[in-house]
């Protein structure tokens, strides 16, 4: 058996950043009710008791409003402002196991991307964003088209949040 070679793939990455239209503290709740916190002790409930794929895909219908769960916070003021740096920021992981599962079925490198980043921060001026990295962009670089169209998807859902949160900027590619 041979051992593969290394090697190295370049894709194009489209960045959303998109302006937030009321104070920033006010925004982050509004996200953080859009996509809650993966209820984690339930989570660990149905796996304790091996719960079938269909009362996984229940606990996503009823957690997730918009198809998105939050599995990861990180309030990066605090030790930024130890460098004298001031600017709010919230740092996300936020996504859907029962749609990453649709993709890892098929290559596990899909996880370098599932869940999805997402960054709100405010700039120097006071104005708020919100930046999601295009989730068609990322899985589409998986050169698997059952991948790339779970990222079409992803790009779907994610809309629909954006139009919940009332932020504008973004459309799909006409077909």
């Amino acid at each position: 058996m041979t051992t593969p070679s290394a090697f190295s793939t370049s894709f194009e990455v489209s960045r959303l950043h998109l302006p937030i239209a009321e104070s920033f503290l006010s925004f982050v709740a509004r996200y953080e009710e859009a996509v809650p916190q993966l209820d984690a002790a339930h989570l660990a409930e149905l796996e304790s008791r091996e719960a079938s794929w269909e009362e996984m895909l229940a606990f996503i219908e009823i957690s997730a409003p918009h198809g998105f769960l939050i599995y990861w916070k990180n309030d990066v003021h605090p030790v930024m402002s130890m460098a004298g740096d001031d600017l709010p920021c919230f740092a996300y992981l936020m996504g859907n196991h029962t749609i990453a599962e649709r993709m890892f079925r098929f290559n596990p490198l899909a996880m370098m991307y599932a869940p999805l980043r997402t960054v709100i921060w405010e700039d120097r001026s006071g104005q708020g964003w919100f930046a999601i990295d295009r989730p068609s962009t990322l899985f589409g670089s998986m050169g698997d088209p059952a991948i790339a169209a779970v990222g079409e998807e992803l790009d779907v859902k994610l809309l629909s949040l954006l139009d919940a949160l009332g932020l504008q900027g973004f459309a799909l590619p006409s077909s």
